[in-house]
């Protein structure tokens, strides 16, 4: 795991580690900021440390933001912050921190962005709902099937190829799948 937080600028809080005492200093050393660069967060997280990770087949990539999906300060668009995670084949989940019981902005960028890269958006609006949604990201990770594609012929193109992922004859599975991939260049 590694944290990330972003106000004016994204910040590395603690790179990758398993190290829990770390981490837990990590997040109680957060602090609310001005400003969010919430699509720079996404863009630095996938770019600089998750499409480091070598070999990309070999490990999955999961990034839970903590937000309200509202950006203010970014210097990367919304799409250039997806396509930075689809390239480093990350799947987001978000857990909103919006309390309203209403759908804002934030929450449509937020359902966005885990649709596009295959993962799921929670929304629990106490503060008591909040262990329910990790422990729903938990599961999740832990009961899925990952399937490796790749087309004949293989482009290196560089470009964005959509994919669509169907259970044809189970009508009771739910599936969650990436909308696509970025061929790589060469």
């Amino acid at each position: 795991i590694m944290l990330v937080s972003f106000d004016s600028a994204a910040e590395m809080v603690s790179d990758l580690t398993d190290d829990q005492a770390k981490l837990e200093a990590g997040i109680n050393g957060m602090r609310p900021g001005g400003g969010t660069a919430f699509y720079d967060a996404i863009y630095f997280a996938a770019k600089e440390k998750l499409m480091m990770d070598q070999p990309r087949d070999k490990f999955r990539r999961a990034m839970i933001v903590i937000s309200d999906g509202i950006d203010t300060e970014s210097r990367w668009s919304r799409d250039q912050a997806l396509e930075m995670a689809q390239k480093a084949d990350v799947v987001i989940y978000a857990i909103s921190t919006n309390i309203k019981r209403e759908d804002t902005d934030g929450d449509k960028v937020l359902k966005y962005l885990t649709e596009e890269t295959g993962g799921q958006a929670f929304f629990p609006f106490k503060i008591e709902d909040l262990d329910q949604s990790f422990e729903n990201i938990a599961n999740e990770l832990r009961h899925q099937y990952n399937i490796f594609y790749r087309p004949e012929p293989l482009k290196t193109d560089g470009l964005y190829h959509p994919v669509t992922v169907k259970a044809r004859t189970r009508r009771d599975l739910i599936v969650r799948a990436r909308k696509g991939y970025y061929a790589p260049r060469l």
